[in-house]
This record gives structure tokens, sequence and C-alpha cells, in this order.
């Protein structure tokens, strides 16, 4: 591991905001503050709102400024990436925000019952061969079912086709109610202050043309989840920062 990121790690190490807790430290065990972040993290009862993936924070600094009478949690396993956000986040003395270094897939360790309000999914990485692997689907979303409040809500901005198209179908597919959604956001009327969040990944699809998809939609509590059995057209590009996708 270069010098640099070491450095980085020591430094959210010290950051009051930053929360670091991987498998190794839970062991499949409850996180201490699942269920109490709002009062014994952030000391108030202030709505949660996360941002899952959240890469460099971009997102999650951004609506917590916007936002100062709710409460942000930023997640991603990749320290590096996130100490910018953190750093921007001390930087800015923002009482309103966290970030949590850990494995989205013990997501539900941390977190408790209507103890979230929503959900934001900012470009994650469409993977395309391994449905199991996408925080969009049934398997993710079943443990975000978990925490999320009755009227929870979960939010995808993507440049992928292939995964828009797939949450659409998913989504169809399991009755979920679709409170939005747009193939091209920069066209529609849905544009406004808070999805004109930019972050580093959406920048550099705009920059090659690239049309940003958003959905919108709030998953019902009590069904059984399935996924939906379509064949759909993959990407035809090569992803920034990420490995290759489909190529021509």
């Amino acid at each position: 591991m270069g010098k640099g990121k070491l450095s980085k790690f020591a430094e959210m190490e010290a950051f009051g905001h930053v929360v670091q807790a991987t498998y190794s430290h839970l062991n499949n065990n409850d996180y201490y503050l699942k269920g109490k972040w709002a009062a014994d993290f952030f000391k108030n009862n202030s709505p949660i709102t996360l941002e899952l993936g959240c890469g460099k924070g971009e997102y999650t600094v951004e609506l917590a400024r916007k936002f100062p009478e709710k409460n942000f949690i930023g997640v991603d396993i990749k320290g590096a990436r996130m100490w910018k956000g953190a750093s921007q986040a001390q930087e800015y003395g923002l009482k309103n925000l966290a970030f949590l270094r850990t494995n989205i897939e013990m997501i539900d360790l941390f977190f408790g019952e209507n103890e979230v309000a929503e959900i934001w999914l900012t470009f994650p990485d469409p993977q395309m061969k391994k449905t199991k692997k996408r925080l969009i689907a049934t398997n993710f979303i079943e443990k975000y079912r978990n925490f999320l409040s009755a009227k929870g809500v979960i939010h995808l901005k993507t440049d992928s086709n292939f995964l828009f198209k797939y949450t659409s179908l998913m989504v169809a597919e399991n009755k979920f109610n679709v409170l939005a959604k747009t193939g091209n956001l920069y066209e529609s009327d849905l544009l406004d202050d808070i999805l004109g969040i930019q972050t580093f990944y959406e920048k550099q699809w705009l920059s090659r043309g690239i049309t940003i998809k958003y959905i919108a939609f709030r998953p019902n509590k009590n069904e059984h989840l399935s996924e939906p059995d379509v064949e759909i057209e993959k990407d035809l590009y090569r992803s920034f920062g990420r490995s290759a996708r489909e190529l021509p």
C-alpha cells in the first residue's frame, strides 16, 4: 500500500465523523450504533439518508450542506476515496454528516428497523455479469427493507443503460411504487438542486455525451422478492476507473 493511502487512513482514524468497521471488526455481530445513530452519534432525532457506494463522497457532502436539518451517512469500503469527502466535511464543519467505511454486504448490521429514510445509489458499478453484486439487486433490497422506514425511498442515478433497464424491470416485477423515472435526467423536468449535484463519475459521463438516468421508488415491506427473468443488452463502453464492461 502506498504512503499516500496510509497517511489518508491514519488521518481518517482521527476524524470523529468517520466510522471504520469491516468484517473483522464485527464478525457478523450488530454494530453498537445500530438503531441509535440519530440519538447517540448525531445527538438529534433527525431523519437519516444513506449514500451507498459513496466513493469520494461528493453527493453526501453536498446533501449535508443543502439540508442541515437532516443527517447523512456516506458508505463505502474504499477508504482512500472516502478521505476526500471526509476531509471536506471536516473543513466545512458539517455536524450532520458521517462516513462509514465498511462492506455494503453487511449494511443491515449497522442500521435498525425504520432507522433510514432514504438511500441514494449514485453511479454504482452495474455488475453486468453478477446479479447478486448489484447494489440494486433484490438480495440488497431485502437488506435495505430491514431498516428503511415505511415511506423510505431508494434513488438510483446511473450512466448505465443496462443497470437502468434492470432496475426498471426489477421494480416492475416486484410491484414497487415508482415515484420518479427518466432515461435522460438533464432533458427532463425532474432536474432540481438535488439531482443536479454531480459526482466525479457523472462529470465524466456527461463529458462523453452519455445520458444520465434516474429512478426513485418505494419498496414494499411484505412481499417476497423475485428477479426479472429477462435478457438485458449490455453496455458497450469502458467505464472510468472501473474494470472494462462489454466492448464492441
